[in-house]
């Protein structure tokens, strides 16, 4: 727990939260390996975690009819993946595969639901990093898709 502690606390995306909300995260967190190939989530399935990347790196992958799966964007270390769990119905929108063997920490998402709605302060300071990421993704994917259209 103490690590993981110490792997919380020195992350950018948790700087600045206080001791107390960083415990109730520790509680809802755990290492997890996943090797070259294997799936993080699946799109359609539960979205029960959130994953900070220690090390390797993730493919966010979309399936397009008649393509087959299509890379969207690749995440590495240091990166947040997963923010399906804040918003019903709960499902992942999208694939994760990892490239290569990657590490993370695991965030639960039904722990943290829980924990947020009995301290709207932890709920209110994750949302607010959680919305930072999700327009800087929007943003990339803005920049794909003016590269593609460039080139037709």
């Amino acid at each position: 727990m103490e690590n993981l502690e110490r792997l919380l606390a020195d992350h950018p995306f948790l700087a600045g939260l206080p001791k107390d909300h960083l415990e109730l995260l520790v509680g809802c967190a755990s290492n997890m390996k996943f090797n070259a190939k294997q799936y993080l989530f699946r799109e359609g399935e539960e979205a029960e975690k959130f994953f900070i990347i220690r090390s390797g790196k993730v493919a966010l992958e979309l399936y397009v009819p008649g393509e087959g799966a299509i890379t969207i964007q690749t995440l590495g270390e240091g990166e947040i993946i997963g923010w399906s769990w804040l918003f019903p119905p709960y499902r992942w929108r999208f694939d994760a595969q990892a490239m290569e063997q990657t590490l993370v920490i695991a965030l639960d998402g039904k722990c943290l639901r829980t924990k947020c709605e009995g301290d709207h302060h932890l709920g209110y300071q994750l949302l607010k990093r959680f919305t930072d990421i999700l327009e800087q993704r929007l943003q990339a994917m803005r920049m794909q898709l003016l590269d593609v259209y460039k080139n037709t």
